[in-house]
């Protein structure tokens, strides 16, 4: 990734902040993604190949103005971190399972950045933590009045990412352990991703973005918009209007 690429990468996300390997700067950077950079499935439901190469990631991303998912949007913010002189290690990551259990690994794909300390970063979950959340702190973390904590499994070295929305208790997000890996090895993932019946990703389409109110979401023609605890819905008309609020609520034209 040139400078110019940086540049253009740096408009894509709308992100004027300082370019230091701070804290401050990766807070910066991991908000301003998840406010402009949707996370999507609409390549997979039109049967077109993910491929998992810095040059078609930057493309789609930063070119095109398209979103992604996990292997793509943390694959590309991955190379930017690392050309800005942060320090970046792809982990593995296992999703939770409503039912209970986890989903095999390299179903998810996360970061670590190492700074005075090291912080799980993380723009392709979806309905995640909003800024970076420190790996070495097993307190309770507040974000936009949820609950994250990171939660040692056992000696090996194995983590889980829990969520509080309610008093009901605690929700495993995923679960990984910290062993460096390559994006590489999540192609096999990616593929199942992109081609199993048995994959949530082939059987309808999504596009969701955060915004500084809450999130907007597109599961189907069934426009999801949440302000803080509101949440409204509407079916739109058809696929003319489908078209319209993916150009104009998410910037995305396929």
């Amino acid at each position: 990734m040139n400078t110019d690429n940086i540049t253009a990468y740096l408009e894509r996300i709308g992100y004027r902040g300082p370019l230091d390997a701070s804290v401050e700067t990766l807070c910066g950077l991991h908000l301003a993604h998840l406010y402009t950079v949707p996370f999507e499935n609409l390549d997979i439901i039109s049967g077109r190949p993910i491929a998992l190469s810095g040059a078609e990631l930057f493309d789609k991303i930063v070119t095109r103005r398209r979103g992604g998912f996990c292997y793509e949007l943390n694959g590309i913010c991955s190379a930017l971190l690392r050309e800005l002189g942060f320090r970046v290690t792809m982990l593995s990551a296992e999703v939770g399972r409503e039912a209970g259990g986890f989903s095999p690994e390299f179903d998810h794909l996360a970061l670590r950045v190492d700074l005075d300390e090291p912080w799980l970063v993380d723009v392709g979950f979806g309905e995640g933590f909003r800024v970076p959340l420190n790996l070495t702190d097993d307190a309770e973390q507040e974000q936009d009045g949820r609950l994250y904590r990171i939660d040692p499994i056992n000696m090996d070295g194995e983590y889980r990412v829990l969520l509080r929305r309610d008093p009901d208790g605690w929700t495993s997000q995923y679960r990984f352990t910290l062993r460096p890996r390559a994006l590489e090895d999540f192609a096999e993932r990616c593929r199942f991703h992109q081609t199993s019946p048995e994959s949530h990703f082939t059987r309808g389409r999504i596009c969701t973005l955060a915004t500084p109110e809450g999130r907007v979401t597109l599961s189907g023609l069934r426009l999801i918009v949440t302000t803080g605890t509101e949440r409204t819905e509407r079916w739109l008309a058809g696929e003319a209007e489908y078209a319209a609020v993916l150009r104009q609520t998410f910037g995305v034209i396929e």
